[in-house]
């Protein structure tokens, strides 16, 4: 996870062209750098971070795309993806598109003015009507939005054993938090099964899924405008709100009588782990708040018939909160950093649109950020439901650890959530956090 360490950066933006950005040739306009491959060569070059069945099915949703167009495009996957696009950047070797699965790093050469606004080559209003409302936010700076969504990632999602839930008669579309607790989770724990199935464990990475609990309730006891002033620090990280969310917080993760295992439990079940148990006979636990990628850790059997194994539900507003249905996701930006090339914005124009990604949405592990993607085009079910909670949604929030530095939200924020895990205070914590947030 990237930290959005522009977020802090001053420095003052100019427009790089008012009328598009320039064409071939157009050179740097506004103090913009030119990058990537020469221009009008019919060769464009990507890099990001997927590799394996992700890297082939992207090629595959770009195969009609290169043959109608003439165009070639030369994607590489790096894993190290953070690193080595600052290093081909500082070297004057950037790719002509990058594809940042966080924020933070675009927001970044944004400031640098490395990054093209995708209004100088766009259709703006055109993308904001189609997109998942909000999404254009993640890569705003100073005002202007730098990167398009080419893949989207639902957070809020709860999951469930379906035949054993449906058994038990419980709610299957809660309307509310509160009423996710007192109408599932106290009558899952009633009948002598814990609710909850809850694991955070990650290696170097341990505490990254209670960052997600923590964000899912700013979202929904504050709004996305509070949200927003949390992530980028115009509040303090100390704030009562963001230590009552973390009190809300504590009654999934903390309390022994919910979290299968307890504190201990949590910490002690790898997150790709967590639900196994609810596929018991009976079930050890039955609620999983997990994102869409959760069904890659799943058992094989319950992959092969996702659809009859498991049922899902959005996680729920919070009464007396937010009135809107708000989601937490993810996914990766596209930026431009060749800007005169008329083949890049091509192939940015295709690749941020709502034609983009059939092949990988068939496949599977693929969702469009776009409320008007053919969803026949999802391979079950379950994917369709899940891609509907989207589309349905009031507002979507980019995963708040992810625009915060790099220091927090791959820092302080995880190992501080691992010692809340452990007993100390939602006070303490939010205390230490905001200590730990760079004074420039």
């Amino acid at each position: 996870m990237v930290a959005a360490a522009a977020l802090v950066l001053s420095g003052c933006l100019q427009n790089p062209n008012a009328s598009g950005g320039g064409g071939a040739g157009g050179g740097g306009a506004g103090g913009f750098l030119d990058s990537g491959t020469a221009d009008g060569d019919k060769v464009v070059t990507i890099l990001g971070a997927f590799g394996g069945d992700e890297e082939k099915n992207f090629n595959a949703s770009l195969a009609d795309f290169e043959e109608s167009s003439g165009i070639k495009i030369q994607y590489t996957g790096d894993q190290d993806f953070t690193t080595t696009i600052k290093q081909k950047v500082s070297a004057g070797d950037s790719p002509d598109i990058g594809l940042f699965p966080q924020p933070g790093g675009l927001l970044e050469f944004a400031a640098q003015k490395k990054v093209w606004p995708i209004d100088t080559y766009l259709d703006y209003d055109k993308l904001q009507s189609t997109l998942l409302p909000g999404f254009l936010d993640a890569g705003r700076y100073k005002g202007r939005v730098y990167g398009a969504p080419m893949r989207n990632a639902v957070k809020s999602i709860v999951w469930y054993p379906k035949a054993a839930y449906e058994k038990g008669g419980y709610n299957t579309a809660p309307s509310t938090i509160q009423q996710l607790q007192t109408d599932v989770a106290d009558k899952i724990a009633a009948k002598g099964i814990t609710p909850w199935c809850i694991g955070w464990g990650s290696d170097q990475a341990t505490g990254w899924v209670g960052t997600d609990w923590v964000e899912e309730l700013m979202l929904r006891m504050w709004g996305p405008d509070v949200y927003d002033q949390w992530t980028s620090h115009r509040i303090p990280f100390n704030d009562p709100r963001v230590v009552k969310a973390l009190d809300e917080a504590a009654k999934f993760n903390k309390d022994p009588k919910m979290v299968l295992g307890g504190t201990k439990g949590v910490l002690n079940t790898k997150f790709g782990d967590a639900m196994t148990p609810a596929f018991s006979n009976p079930p050890k636990c039955m609620l999983h708040r997990q994102g869409n990628f959760a069904t890659t850790f799943y058992p094989k059997n319950v992959q092969a018939d996702l659809d009859n194994q498991v049922g899902i539900y959005v996680f729920p507003r919070f009464e007396g909160g937010y009135n809107g249905q708000a989601i937490l996701g993810g996914g990766d930006l596209a930026g431009l950093f060749n800007g005169t090339d008329p083949d890049a914005k091509k192939v940015m124009d295709f690749i941020t649109s709502d034609k983009f990604g059939a092949p990988w949405a068939k496949a599977g592990g693929w969702l469009s950020p776009h409320k008007t993607f053919d969803v026949n085009n999802y391979p079950n079910e379950t994917t369709k439901k899940i891609a509907d909670i989207a589309n349905k949604a009031s507002v979507l929030r980019f995963d708040g650890s992810d625009l915060m530095p790099k220091a927090v939200g791959s820092g302080t924020f995880w190992t501080e959530m691992v010692k809340w895990e452990s007993g100390q205070s939602s006070q303490q914590t939010a205390d230490n956090i905001e200590a730990s947030w760079p004074k420039s």
